[in-house]
């Protein structure tokens, strides 16, 4: 839904369009110009290195499903082959979080020689990004909470008291981990069992990411329709397959987003220009996806719940239960 709603904003209000962004030169045809064969044989890379070289983010996710598949079947035998790539995952997240301080430098280099090459107009579309950006949230949100209060028969009142905290503190500080401990608490003080919230929060960081899905339809479309990019429907629905299947784990990235949005426009072959412009108000749209997040998640928390019959049951204190229990509901 979040997918649609962003690809729906986007196409209908058309931020990009009025921005002059040359599309990059390539040997291929882009990925959402070629057949539904070339796509589906394109998706499994020859080589790794080679689709790392390519920065071809599709083929590196497939591999690392595959590879994922095996670690599991193999076992114990592969967990020192799991440390070392949990080591090194954590060796460029730290590297990326470095990159990142230097990028206002970046952005204000970007936005000076776009706004040198095009005026002062140049900031009338992001402004206009922004604003779709947020309106599109607003319906989505709208939606989701609709759909608690219609289908699931949660009352809206009690669960916002709960959730507004934490989706709050995401808003403000953009960042996700900072409300997860006020987060976990409030949904166990609403009714969700501990056992099913402490699930389901961390897991829907990974998993269930509804901001960050809406804002990357809106961004790599804008992007697009910037350079001149004619997609068509099934070039959006093989570009949002691709963002769909690499954006799982990107809340641990530092503005993982964008990081994410560079490598989809390379398979594209749309200009990395694109992801500098939006890096100059991404502080501002980040608020927003980070915030949309968190009450995605806590939302599941209590969909999940209710499922399992569970929601408002209250949560045993620690005099009821003996110490395995305790562990076990933890």
């Amino acid at each position: 839904v979040a997918l649609a709603i962003g690809l729906l904003a986007v196409n209908l209000f058309r931020p990009g369009v009025g921005v002059a962004l040359a599309a990059e030169a390539s040997g291929l045809p882009p990925l959402a110009q070629r057949s539904v064969a070339d796509v589906i044989v394109h998706v499994f890379p020859d080589s790794l290195a080679d689709a790392w070289a390519r920065n071809d983010v599709l083929q590196v996710v497939v591999f690392a499903l595959l590879f994922g598949l095996g670690a599991a079947a193999a076992g114990a035998r592969a967990r020192p082959v799991l440390d070392l790539c949990d080591a090194g995952a954590q060796i460029l997240f730290k590297v990326t979080g470095l990159v990142m301080k230097l990028a206002p430098f970046g952005v204000a280099a970007a936005l000076a020689a776009a706004l040198g090459k095009q005026g002062i107009a140049m900031l009338v579309p992001l402004a206009k990004l922004t604003a779709v950006f947020y309106l599109a949230l607003a319906c989505f949100v709208t939606l989701l909470l609709g759909f608690v209060r219609a289908v699931l028969r949660i009352p809206l009142r009690p669960f916002w008291r709960a959730a507004k905290e934490p989706v709050l503190i995401a808003f403000s500080t953009s960042t996700s981990e900072a409300a997860l401990p006020i987060a976990l608490e409030r949904m166990e003080e609403y009714g969700v069992p501990g056992r099913i919230v402490g699930f389901v929060l961390p897991a829907g960081y990974s998993f269930n990411l509804d901001g960050s899905t809406l804002y990357l339809a809106l961004a790599s479309v804008f992007v697009a329709q910037a350079a001149g990019a004619g997609l068509g429907l099934r070039g959006q629905l093989v570009m949002m397959l691709t963002l769909m299947l690499s954006s799982k784990g990107i809340a641990a990235i530092p503005r993982g987003s964008l990081v994410l949005l560079a490598g989809t426009l390379a398979s594209f072959h749309l200009p990395m220009e694109g992801a500098a412009l939006l890096l100059g108000i991404d502080a501002i749209l980040d608020m927003g996806r980070t915030g949309c997040n968190m009450l995605g998640n806590c939302v599941a928390s209590a969909v999940v719940a209710k499922w399992e019959g569970e929601l408002g049951q209250p949560v045993p204190s620690e005099s009821a239960t003996n110490p395995a229990e305790r562990r076990a509901n933890v």
